[in-house]
């Protein structure tokens, strides 16, 4: 079949049908969709408004060509924990599908907004709360324009129970009801069943106008416009789609080899394969938040690629040597996240990914994985390891392009002959350069006095070098939290002047100690002195040692001694690790 190209247009609602029907669907070079609320609701806006939204591009695909790729369904209910990839598409059978090179994401909103839901996670909660992610749907408020001064529709995504909150200035239509609203007298029909009279005469007139823009932009007006292609040769279609993709929400180099990645394996559904490999670490001890690019540039560091630059050229003759390594790189991958969950570390104290990569690269190269977060013949290993990632988190060796620092440590890890995991080896090989993880002592002060929050945990796992973090560990307040508030200092008269330092200071690292879950909980907020003293001499000497707790008054008028002493202490055991 020759390339073809012509053009045409649709309305919003002959689209949404092609969706449903699934005679529109995504090719597996696609990336997952990535819009946020707000742009669902500007893209609703824009069609009210008749503003160009730009053209789309589609392949269309006929007879036996169609089985030759893979395709995916467009995601109707997003949830951005259990639902937030494309489901793949069962094409047996179909004799004429139509994949989305470019419009996916603005498809994908309007078929959320009409036809399906959104939820993802509220500020503040944690991921592993299910409550965490309420299910949302598109709403229009009928009776006020928004009060964003660059739109003229108020769209949002809201719960049940908060659409049905009206009040003077809000009444809530849910968005999809318009498709079953096709004939004119719907509109006066729903005004008249819901009393939006009620709202005022200028309130009625905004939502007749609102409803009846809706009713039109959806049903009647050809919004959609495309042009279709029509070619059966995969790279030429990658080619018009990367052309077609260099606009919008922007395409990054890993975009582009994750496309060439879909295209180029054989054997395997790559899409399909990277995307439950990423979902399944990601729920590996308390989760983790890793993606598709850190798979990906695992793939060049682990499969021995001399240039890791995600570009394009760099890597289209890799593609196949990525597929047969696969089940290896993934397992060392995997393995290094088993490792960090058994560290302590999950979504929430993990700053860089790129940190694990070096990880899989040594398990990569000892062939070990099943047993190495256990097995005790690995546990110097584990300490050098924690040591290491704590140095490099903390130094943020890999927060800015890391392809350098990767490839340095990769050869290190691949020639050293020592024993063990190459720790000494990998900072002689970094010192003196921009990366350089050595601590001089300004950056261990830096460490204890103007701590960024993220490092805490890192910080104190280099302080805990001898637990087993196969248990759970908490970041407990040694003079718990409770008593800092102001009134809470005042009652037992701290002075004013001395109030301030303390508030500043709960928080410290001087004020924090990594304990055991089920201790933790029995301590539960308890006062530091009476929770020594419920113990014998001999185990509160050891505790204090354990813990740099100092040999000082531990009531809570002497704050200030405790926190400059036991600084001290922190500093002296840090630098000692470190410089």
């Amino acid at each position: 079949m020759g390339r073809m190209l012509s053009a045409g247009k649709l309305s919003v609602r002959d689209a949404i049908d092609k969706i449903h029907k699934k005679k529109f669907l995504l090719p597996a070079l696609q990336r997952s969709f990535v819009w946020k609320p707000d742009q669902i609701g500007e893209l609703f806006d824009s069609l009210m408004e008749d503003y160009p939204n730009g053209s789309f591009l589609f392949w269309e695909m006929e007879g036996e060509n169609i089985h030759k790729y893979h395709f995916y369904e467009f995601v109707r209910e997003y949830h951005e924990k259990t639902n937030a990839s494309s489901p793949k598409a069962n094409v047996r059978g179909e004799q004429e599908i139509t994949a989305i090179l470019d419009g996916q994401q603005r498809l994908t909103s309007l078929y959320i907004g009409l036809e399906g839901s959104y939820a993802d996670k509220l500020p503040g909660r944690r991921w592993a709360n299910n409550d965490a992610f309420p299910k949302r749907k598109l709403h229009l408020n009928l009776v006020a324009p928004s009060e964003n001064a660059n739109l003229r529709y108020d769209f949002r995504l809201l719960t049940e129970e908060e659409s049905k909150k009206s009040g003077s200035g809000h009444h809530w239509f849910e968005v999809g009801r318009i498709l079953g609203m096709a004939e004119p007298g719907c509109v006066s029909d729903y005004l008249e069943e819901n009393d939006i009279p009620r709202f005022g005469r200028e309130a009625r007139k905004f939502a007749n106008e609102a409803l009846s823009k809706l009713q039109e932009v959806i049903h009647r007006s050809e919004s959609i416009s495309y042009f279709l292609v029509r070619d059966d040769k995969a790279d030429k279609v990658l080619e018009i789609f990367k052309r077609a993709n260099s606009g919008g929400t922007e395409l990054t180099y890993s975009d582009m080899l994750f496309s060439m990645v879909t295209v180029h394996w054989r054997d395997r559904d790559a899409r399909e394969t990277i995307t439950v490999f990423v979902q399944e670490i990601n729920e590996v001890g308390d989760g983790f938040k890793a993606n598709k690019d850190f798979v990906l540039k695992s793939c060049l560091v682990l499969g021995g690629f001399k240039n890791i630059v995600f570009k394009v050229d760099n890597v289209r003759t890799s593609m196949t040597t990525i597929e047969q390594k696969w089940d290896a790189i993934s397992k060392a991958i995997k393995a290094s996240f088993v490792l960090l969950a058994g560290l302590g570390y999950h979504r929430d104290t993990l700053t860089s990914y790129n940190a694990i990569i070096p990880i899989a690269t040594y398990l990569h190269k000892i062939g070990t994985s099943d047993t190495f977060a256990e097995s005790s013949k690995y546990e110097e290993d584990r300490k050098k390891i924690s040591k290491w990632l704590a140095m490099v988190l903390l130094k943020r060796t890999f927060g800015v392009r890391p392809d350098n620092e990767l490839t340095k440590i990769r050869d290190v890890i691949a020639t050293d002959s020592g024993n063990g995991f190459p720790l000494d080896a990998i900072v002689h090989k970094l010192k003196g350069g921009p990366k350089d993880i050595s601590f001089n002592d300004d950056e261990i002060y830096n460490l204890l006095w103007r701590p960024r929050a993220a490092d805490t945990y890192s910080v104190l796992t280099l302080l805990y070098p001898s637990l087993d973090f196969r248990h759970k560990f908490h970041i407990d307040h040694i003079f718990p939290k409770k008593l800092f508030t102001r009134k809470g200092l005042q009652k037992p008269g701290i002075a004013e002047a001395d109030i301030e330092f303390y508030r500043g200071k709960c928080n410290c690292l001087a004020n924090l100690q990594l304990l055991e879950g089920t201790l933790n909980l029995e301590k539960s907020g308890m006062d530091c002195k009476k929770w020594l003293d419920r113990m014998d001499e001999k185990a509160r000497t050891a505790y204090k040692e354990r813990h740099y707790i100092p040999d000082v008054d531990l009531s809570l008028g002497n704050f200030r001694e405790f926190i400059e002493k036991r600084e001290q202490l922190l500093f002296s055991k840090l630098k000692e690790l470190l410089a």
